[in-house]
């Protein structure tokens, strides 16, 4: 199936073969009737799947900054995209204006604006009616005085929050000079407008104009009848004329209607319909697109003869590509495209089809391509203790760079089979004939020198010498984490400059090739099956691949046999393989560079792939038991359903070293697997861009999507921004994705690396988080590990729980500067007990060089622990844990437990007879914490807390901390709160601009909501509802959860209402506004709110519901008001429906004084 690009060439070249002068421009009427077939024949399809949900996403993002939008739309058509948006946001659309030249489309696109009956305008909430200048948009255009078909000129000088070019700038040469125009008529407001330009691939060249965003939608087309007078219409749109003369434009279109018939496809379920493929981009431009010179005039540019070697990466056209020679030049581009908020793309080896992308800064790192190795014991930071050698690889030098210098002095570093492929390997995987021995190349990873792209800072983690650290270069906050990422999915979080290895000896190979033609699909499974049996059995010093492919027409299993040595290897028999494949065709012995040449598909396949005459594209995922029937079958159907005689499918050996690791040790996740499989699609290369390499890249991605279901994960080093790597990309990184997904928030925070492999978005699942607190001795760690086990095996199943200490990363660091012994601190308590007081002070002196290091270490444990339902932490003693760090995880519930046993106890547990002298594992009396209010009592220690939960642990044994956890714990899981938070439907841009709104009230709304929450009002309340007097609430969102929970627990309500709305005699206080649009908290306002007197007696117990906790400022009026009817805090509970903690409701009660109250909530949300 051709494209539309395609076919418009084809009809172009026809005429001008056989009538170079007789065409003539399209009519309106003509350009209108064409239209109309292409849009019906399926490309309202595009608009549906790509187009309106890329347009709405963009306007959702600006409408965040501002109250509405303005919009100038270049050639609509006659019908505008905006009319295809979602209702809300077409109501805040408050200007229009559009230059239409087709005065045919015009008049459509008014009358649709206008007089649509029996329905609402389609933009509803227009300011002035739209203006529609049926003229063309050109670069000299300023928008005055403008004939326009309603008579209304645009003001002069009007600017626009969003310009929208959807499939109207064909035609426009240059393209740059209108974009450019375009972005003269966006707004200066704080956030940038936008320029969107929709758009068939492949030919959108701007000449350096630098995008701010992009999408694609490759798997576009276009469906077209094939009745002459469709098609004649149809054609003539796609090459843009027609022909002055009648007998001339018969003949000609009779040869367009046969070049469509041989370039599109017909599909049997529609035998009398064309389909052209019609793949679609998107790009958005902000008024930074036009500041490339800026950083042209500091950087280096590439050779122009500088070559790219993926055929997709050939087909793009970035808007430059600079080479820095110095990591200055590094930091340089990152601080450009941090200021004008764009995206970069690296080139390493230039293997990837995503180191070009169209109109965005490529950055050649070519100039860096040193190999260092260190094999002395001292590098200026004292002995190397484990002496293992190491190499130093910049980000520029390729495999065989690598691999060669190692091996003259005698090294080697696990590398992938390609000498000419880049750091791309090694960062995303690196799967090569050492992987069952050595493991993979990013697992040697122990060290590295990056640019940050959240900073812009040089950075160095791990083991670096010092020698090879930049001038300047610090060692990263985030080290484990960045290593940890690097191991799998380097390129997603930092510009690299070089990594180091731990290096290997040199080893000899020895190697067997078989090349063995099969019958048929039965004698093809047999072999694959005893193949797969046989490598079952191999050492890990030997590693098989396998290759099937067809020559001649007839099926080939190809395979190789490598066996390695550090001395000379001689063959050894394998009478398995033997008997199952026969005698090889081929053996010989070879060092690390002459492997490179006995790859199958170099050599021996089809004559040989290495020879630079093919292209090729390749997607890879894991395999176990490739012989297996479902399997073997899906591959031997992919064999026989290859569009090109040259595609295959290579099986390359896993297990041994491989899965030693983890799945979570390191950022590359998939371990579990036998083989990894290579589907490669290989055609002639001067057919790039031809029907012939579109066909062989959908074969990939249809064969990929066969073996997926089957597969252990896919290979995320080839996968980048197009939609059809998103199925595998959600698999690449096993149960890493959730941990990734955050690190990639944290490091690359304004996504300059927005074309790496795609990650999975952060999880929206809700989190529990505990914190257990309590006197050293307390059995803090005995109970969090009770109860993690207890969630593990008690909650529903798919709940993952994990326990952490804080306190970790103090004593982590303290073992450094010290000298102490780290795993002693840890597990020695004896040994910790000795250390406390130093430790103590190391932690203090550490506060005061960073007074917010305890939010700090908090978030990082949060972070590390990304992909758990449940996180326990102990090792922590702040004072008021929940009230004070809620905020910084909006969306978790946080809750602590606190552990007490009286000091004897304590002191036996501690094993030392001491006096507690209250110096804590980690002490968060720190001062730091801000006030709410001007009356916020400035000495923390003096505010009461009540803790989340209390727990007495002075009983031995599992069993009371295991009932413990299921009368208080298990229930936070309960499948019903998930159902509850469900009804809380998101509502945008409401009660102002920008605001996502959760419609908590919504939940009565819904059909058995009420009860659903009454319920669960009723049994997730920590007291006893017999001893409970009165249910307070204040009007209105109280009012409608509190009725219904008082009727249901029989007791009376206490009604609280603004002044006025009650008989006397009552009390009163002030109640300032609590929405977060309201006034300062000391500003009141003077609204009050008041309840009748002698309504709850003195010293009853009463139970206070609101729908929503958010600033607190409501909850805050009305317990001033119960304390003014004499009811104390010890007498107060509080239960919510909904929380919100970013607004530090919570923290506002307890440095107020209510921080002694039970406050419970049944949801937690992110916003407002």
């Amino acid at each position: 199936m051709a494209t539309l690009d395609t076919l418009k060439q084809a009809l172009r070249q026809t005429a001008r073969a056989t009538a170079p002068h007789a065409t003539q421009p399209l009519s309106h009427v003509e350009y209108s009737a064409g239209f109309d077939v292409l849009f019906q024949g399926s490309e309202s399809t595009t608009y549906q799947k790509f187009i309106v949900p890329q347009l709405s996403s963009l306007l959702r993002r600006l409408l965040k900054s501002r109250g509405y939008i303005s919009l100038l739309e270049i050639g609509p058509g006659p019908k505008s995209i905006v009319g295809y948006l979602p209702y809300h946001i077409r109501r805040k659309v408050r200007r229009y204006v559009a230059f239409e030249p087709n005065d045919l489309f015009a008049i459509r696109l008014d009358d649709w604006l206008h007089h649509i009956s029996g329905t609402e305008t389609p933009l509803p909430c227009l300011e002035r009616r739209p203006d529609i200048h049926q003229m063309p948009f050109t670069p000299e255009n300023d928008n005055k005085n403008t004939r326009s078909s309603t008579g209304i000129g645009a003001s002069e000088g009007e600017k626009f929050d969003v310009v929208i070019f959807c499939h109207s700038m064909y035609g426009m040469k240059p393209k740059r000079k209108f974009i450019e125009r375009a972005l003269k008529s966006l707004d200066d407001h704080s956030e940038p407008g936008i320029v969107a330009v929709f758009h068939r691939d492949g030919d959108l060249n701007l000449d350096g104009l630098v995008c701010h965003s992009t999408a694609s939608f490759p798997t576009g087309v276009v469906r077209v009848a094939t009745d002459d007078e469709k098609m004649d219409r149809f054609t003539s749109l796609i090459a843009g004329f027609t022909f002055a003369e009648a007998k001339m434009d018969e003949a000609i279109r009779g040869e367009w209607r046969k070049l469509c018939h041989a370039l599109g496809r017909c599909e049997k379920a529609h035998p009398d319909h064309l389909l052209f493929s019609s793949p679609n981009v998107m790009a958005t431009f902000t008024k930074q697109a036009i500041t490339l010179p800026d950083l042209m005039a500091q950087m280096p540019l590439v050779d122009k003869g500088r070559r790219i070697k993926n055929q997709e990466a050939r087909l793009h056209r970035p808007a430059s590509i600079v080479r820095p020679k110095q990591i200055q030049h590094i930091q340089q581009c990152v601080n450009w495209a941090l200021e004008q908020n764009v995206g970069l793309t690296v080139i390493g080896g230039s293997h990837s089809g995503q180191c070009l992308w169209p109109n965005v800064v490529a950055i050649d790192m070519g100039a860096f391509d040193q190999v260092h190795t260190v094999t002395t014991v001292t590098e200026g930071e004292g002995p190397n203790l484990d002496s293992t050698p190491l190499v130093i690889a910049e980000a520029g030098c390729n495999t065989g760079d690598i691999i060669r210098k190692t091996m003259a002095v005698g090294l080697t570093v696990p590398m992938g089979a390609r000498p000419s492929v880049g750091s791309g390997l090694w960062l995303q995987g690196g799967v090569g004939h050492l992987t069952r021995l050595h493991g993979l190349a990013c697992d040697a990873i122990v060290g590295a020198v990056m640019v940050s792209v959240a900073s812009g800072q040089v950075l160095y983690v791990g083991r670096v010498p010092s020698k090879h650290r930049p001038a300047g270069a610090m060692k990263s906050e985030d080290e484990s984490d960045i290593l940890w990422a690097l191991k799998g999915a380097g390129t997603n979080f930092g510009i690299i400059v070089s990594v180091v290895f731990e290096a290997h000896a040199a080893r000899i190979y020895c190697v067997r090739n078989w090349s063995i033609p099969l019958k048929d699909h039965h004698e093809a499974r047999l072999k694959l099956h005893e193949f797969d049996q046989c490598t079952k059995t191999f050492a890990r010093h030997c590693s098989a691949d396998a290759y099937l492919y067809s020559n001649n027409a007839q099926i080939h299993l190809g395979v190789t046999l490598i066996e390695s040595a550090t001395t000379k290897v001689a063959s050894q028999s394998h009478t398995l393989i033997d008997s199952a494949l026969g005698p090889e065709g081929s053996l010989e012995t070879v060092d690390g560079v002459g492997l490179f040449e006995t790859e199958m598909y170099v050599s021996g396949m089809h004559g040989g792939h290495g020879g630079g005459k093919t292209s090729s594209f390749k997607r890879c995922l894991f395999l176990k038991q490739i012989g297996a029937v479902g399997i073997s079958d899906v591959l031997l159907a992919a064999i026989e359903t290859r569009p090109s005689p040259l595609c295959y499918i290579h099986l390359l050996q896993g297990g041994g070293a491989l899965s030693d690791v983890a799945d979570d040790a390191t950022a590359f996740g998939c371990r579990d697997w036998d083989f990894a499989c290579v589907i490669t699609a290989v055609w002639p290369r001067d057919q790039g861009g031809t029907e012939v390499a579109l066909d062989a890249v959908k074969w990939v991605y249809d064969v990929a999507r066969d073996l997926l279901p089957l597969s252990s994960g896919a290979y995320g080093a080839d996968l980048g921004p197009d939609p059809r790597d998103t199925p595998l990309a959600a698999m690449a990184f096993g149960p890493n994705g959730p941990r990734l997904a955050w690190l990639k928030e944290t490091l690359d925070p304004r996504k300059v690396l927005a074309y790496a492999c795609p990650l999975p978005t952060p999880p929206t699942k809700q989190k529990l988080i505990i914190l257990v607190t309590g006197e050293s001795g307390a059995g803090k760690d005995h109970c969090a590990d009770i109860w993690v086990s207890m969630f593990t095996r008690c909650a529903h199943k798919h709940c993952k729980a994990r326990k952490a200490s804080i306190s970790d990363t103090t004593k982590r660091e303290y073992a450094a500067a010290t000298g102490a012994d780290f795993g002693a601190l840890l597990l020695d308590r004896a040994y910790k007990e000795q250390h406390r007081p130093e430790l103590t002070a190391f932690f203090k002196e550490q506060m005061r060089q960073q007074p917010r290091l305890p939010e700090k270490h908090f978030l990082n444990v949060v972070s590390g622990a990304a992909d758990t339902d449940v996180l326990v932490i102990t090792g922590m003693r702040d004072e008021a844990p929940t009230a004070t760090l809620s905020h910084l995880v909006p969306n978790c519930r946080l809750l602590d437990i606190h552990v007490t046993a009286s000091e004897k106890t304590r002191q036996a547990r501690r094993k030392c007879q001491v006096k507690e002298n209250n110096l804590h594992d980690h002490d968060y009396k720190n001062g730091h914490r801000g006030s709410n209010g001007s009356d916020c009592k400035s000495n923390s220690t003096t505010l009461n807390y009540l803790h989340s939960l209390v727990f007495d642990n002075e009983a031995t044994g599992d069993g009371v901390a295991g009932r413990f956890a299921d009368k208080y714990l298990l229930p936070l899981l309960h499948k019903d709160l998930e159902r509850l938070a469900t009804m809380v439907v998101p509502v945008p841009d409401f009660p102002r601009p920008g605001i996502d709104f959760r419609h908590v009230l919504n939940i009565a709304q819904r059909q058995g909501g009420l009860a659903l929450c009454t319920s669960l009002l009723q049994t997730q309340f920590k007291g006893d509802w017999g001893e409970v007097g009165a249910v307070a609430c204040c009007e209105a969102g109280g009012f409608v959860y509190a009725s219904a929970l008082a009727q249901q627990v029989n007791v009376p309500m206490a009604l609280i209402r603004e002044a006025g709305k009650l008989p006397p005699p009552t009390f009163s206080v002030n109640k300032p506004s609590s929405h977060i649009s309201g006034s300062e908290f000391n500003h009141l306002g003077g609204k009050k709110i008041e309840m009748s007197q002698d309504l709850i007696p003195r010293g009853a117990s009463v139970v206070v519901i609101d729908d929503v906790l958010a600033t607190g400022k409501t909850l805050y009026a009305v317990l001033q008001l119960l304390a003014e009817a004499g009811i104390g805090n010890e007498n107060i509970s509080i239960m919510v429906v909904a929380e919100f903690p970013v607004h530090h409701g919570r923290e506002l009660l307890y440095y107020h004084g209510f921080g002694d109250i039970s406050l419970q909530s049944l949801l937690v949300f992110d916003g407002v």
